[in-house]
């Protein structure tokens, strides 16, 4: 066979791997609710910013949106890419062209049927509105050569492409042509997923099946955000139940069928009760907290330098995490190839000496450290206790500016000014793998807020030459270069690892954890 046919051949079977068609799969029983009807009540754990998933890398938009939308392309239940609305992806000899053939008969909630200007258009939004529309630099341009082809041209092959055209954190959801010129957060909520919308508000959203929803017969079982899905249940009802107590009370009486999210503190308890199941996700998230680049003091190095030397993370993600928690200086969970030590000498110092001493070569006058927090995700909030506190031990004005969720995250994204480091939970970002992991600290996302928005020209070769590195080996070293440059420059703050445990009712089938709380494929029995 010559080379040109090995690589024929290997495009075959990754495209039959991208299209769920492998022997073992369509062996399998097709899918069936266990019961149809009803209304599947969440209990959620954060204030929902916005259903665009255009414009969002929140977790809390994603439960929502992704029960709504769809993409030519997601991730599997092992965070592999595949296809989602696409029937068919090949990619050309020179890999510097994608082909994607469109699934046949999908509708919108409106009742149209999708095409490739439909898929031009949503991407033609993203490129104006999207969050992460810096991914799209290696992309020359696309086309619609005809109703159901969508080709994707890169400037120069890069091997990592699908791994970003399949980005779930904020993806590029297909909408109709006709909506594509509306500003972020102002989009019309149709989309081609098994549920469309009935009501948004800030205590309760709920959605409705929609009945002209074609599933992926490609399939028979539903995986990660893709696969095989059905809206088993008439109607879901979300509601926002920011406080733990609350919602696992509400989970106790039966008033929710499932909460995102058990506080420690309640598992033993829930744990005996017949009536409750719980489950857990290990790896969930990547706790973290990232400085502002532009605001003084934490616009010069050896102040962010200090902070890292001071912080004690055992203190901080048990406050944290009720004592549920692994330390975790990698930018990967262990599982993954890509997981490196480098710049773990730089994680969990506890020196406040070196602390001190840092400051006083920085020239630091007391000036105020601004940490800029949440209750809604009573780990972050708890995370800014603890290090307020470190950082106050070792001679840092600091103090907490405390907001809802949706304001703290959109102040980290849009201002400079006013806050000097953000507590967050990387779960997409992480769970998606390799050098994706990374992206959020380059240019031009850049979650740090370098002044002129140009990350570290040290990380940012590292980041880039993985990105084209044709083999995996050179990726994971570009990689590691890449970690150790964010620890030298403290970057980003990695906290620790954080499991997710969730409840749901005995009489609730099919649902399990994930990176999103799942409704479709799930009854209520």
């Amino acid at each position: 066979m010559t080379t040109t046919s090995n690589r024929i051949a290997a495009m075959a079977l990754a495209t039959m791997a991208l299209a769920g068609l492998a022997p073992e799969a369509m062996a399998q029983a097709r899918f069936e609710c266990a019961r149809k009807g009803g209304d599947l009540i969440f209990g959620l754990e954060a204030k929902v910013p916005t259903y665009d998933q255009h414009v969002s890398t929140a977790g809390a938009a994603r439960n929502i949106a992704a029960h709504m939308f769809e993409a030519l392309m997601t991730r599997d239940e092992k965070v592999a890419p595949m296809l989602g609305l696409a029937e068919s992806m090949t990619e050309s000899a020179d890999g510097k062209s994608y082909t994607f053939k469109l699934r046949k008969d999908v509708q919108f909630h409106n009742g149209k049927t999708m095409s490739s200007a439909d898929v031009l258009a949503s991407y033609e939004r993203y490129k104006r509105v999207g969050v992460e529309r810096g991914s799209f630099a290696i992309i020359d341009r696309w086309e619609a050569p005809d109703a159901d082809t969508f080709i994707v041209h890169l400037k120069e092959r890069q091997a990592t492409f699908l791994d970003s055209f399949s980005n779930f954190t904020a993806p590029v959801v297909i909408i109709p042509k006709e909506n594509a010129d509306a500003e972020a957060n102002r989009l019309p909520a149709v989309g081609t997923g098994p549920y469309q919308l009935v009501e948004y508000g800030d205590t309760l959203i709920k959605l409705k099946r929609f009945d002209g929803f074609k599933p992926d017969m490609r399939h028979t079982q539903p995986t990660g955000f893709g696969g095989y899905k059905q809206a088993c249940a008439d109607t879901i009802t979300f509601r926002i139940l920011t406080e733990g107590g609350t919602r696992i009370a509400a989970l106790e009486t039966g008033e929710v069928h499932i909460v995102e999210d058990v506080p420690t503190t309640a598992q033993k308890r829930l744990a005996q009760n017949a009536a409750i199941k719980l489950l857990r996700l290990e790896d969930f998230w990547l706790h973290v907290s990232y400085p502002n680049f532009s605001a003084p003091p934490t616009d010069n190095l050896k102040v962010r330098q200090a902070i890292q030397a001071a912080m004690d993370m055992e203190e901080i993600m048990e406050a944290s995490s009720d004592g549920a928690y692994k330390l975790g200086h990698a930018y990967q969970f262990r599982s993954s190839p890509y997981y490196s030590d480098a710049g773990k000498q730089l994680y969990n110092q506890k020196d406040k000496a070196k602390a001190r001493r840092l400051l006083q070569e920085a020239g630091y006058k007391g000036e105020k450290v601004v940490l800029l927090t949440n209750r809604d995700y009573v780990q972050m909030y708890n995370a800014s206790v603890m290090m307020n506190e470190q950082l106050k031990a070792v001679g840092i004005n600091s103090e907490l500016l405390v907001l809802d969720w949706p304001a703290a995250l959109d102040k980290s994204n849009k201002d400079t000014t006013g806050w000097n480091f953000f507590f967050s939970g990387w779960t997409s970002v992480v769970a998606q793998g390799g050098l994706q992991s990374l992206r959020f600290l380059a240019d031009p996302f850049n979650v740090h807020k370098p002044r002129d928005n140009k990350s570290d020209p040290e990380f940012m070769a590292a980041w880039l030459g993985g990105l084209s590195a044709p083999k995996l080996e050179d990726r994971i070293a570009a990689f590691e270069k890449a970690q150790a440059r964010a620890y030298d420059q403290v970057m980003a703050l990695p906290l620790g690892i954080l499991p997710k445990v969730q409840g749901t009712r005995a009489n609730i089938e099919g649902f399990a954890p994930y990176f999103i709380t799942r409704g479709w494929n799930v009854s209520v029995k």
